[in-house]
């Protein structure tokens, strides 16, 4: 047996095995919390061995979520950084598989602890079990576009400032518990930049946020909540487009990280 590994949360305990491994790893039967602090140290690491995730259903959906959490995942495995695959059956862990040892993780409210062993046999049996267990689970379908994806198609699409403006708010749902979501941030960021609905809702339907038909529905909750207004614009040919626009005095002259609370609490007022 090796020493315990401990360390203040689960991120610190995956990166210092990681940081030792030479080929990839097989991480089994993560909590959600687990998967939240192995992804949180694969998106800050420039390279390394990757990752190859075997978990429950009802884990990775819950892992996904969260469209924050769900792009930045959809990255990592747009990079080959990370690999998800699906069981039905009983998993065994948490457990982080490397070339040479296995760790089983401990957790706490305030620490994380890391229990392995280096022995060659034990870690070869598991190694090759994982390794199979792996080559006869499911694939995971995630549907949620990368993040870096939906970051330059919003600025080779519109400009620096509306995507700027969705960035802000995008880390302000993330970190927030409103009834939002990323298409309605889309909006709003189209509103404050004054974007026409037609061409946000091409964009969201092409990168794959959500539907043109999504972002329609969205758009009527938020303007019947006093949130956005639209005006039309004539084109050459076919129906005017609409352009969207702030509609409530408190959303403007904020900062947009600001906007989503107060959108939330303008939602909120409306529905009493």
């Amino acid at each position: 047996m090796q020493p315990p590994l401990i360390e203040k949360n689960v991120a610190d305990v995956c990166r210092t095995v990681l940081d030792d491994a030479t080929e990839d790893v097989l991480v089994v039967g993560p909590s959600p919390t687990v998967v939240d602090g192995l992804v949180a140290m694969l998106a800050d690491r420039a390279n390394g061995p990757s990752v190859r995730l075997l978990a429950t259903e009802s884990v990775l959906k819950a892992s996904v979520s969260e469209f924050t959490d769900a792009s930045v995942i959809a990255d990592l495995v747009a990079n080959e950084s990370l690999s998800l695959r699906m069981s039905t059956e009983r998993l065994d862990g948490p457990l982080l598989v490397t070339d040479d040892r296995v760790v089983s993780l401990v957790t706490t409210d305030e620490r994380t602890a890391g229990l392995a062993t280096d022995d060659a046999s034990f870690v070869d049996a598991a190694r090759e079990e994982y390794t199979d267990r792996w080559a006869d689970a499911e694939s995971f379908n995630l549907r949620t576009p990368p993040l870096s994806r939906v970051q330059e198609s919003l600025e080779r699409e519109f400009d620096e400032e509306l995507a700027a403006d969705f960035e802000r708010m995008r880390i302000a749902l993330a970190e927030a518990d409103d009834d939002l979501d990323e298409v309605d941030v889309s909006l709003l960021a189209a509103a404050r930049n004054e974007a026409l609905l037609y061409d946000i809702s091409t964009w969201g339907e092409g990168v794959g946020i959500a539907s043109r038909a999504t972002f329609s529905r969205k758009k009527t909750r938020l303007e019947e909540g006093g949130l956005i207004e639209t005006e039309k614009v004539p084109i050459d040919v076919g129906r005017p487009r609409l352009r969207l626009l702030l509609g409530d005095d408190r959303l403007r002259g904020i900062d947009a990280d600001e906007v989503v609370s107060v959108a939330a609490e303008l939602l909120a007022a409306a529905r009493q």
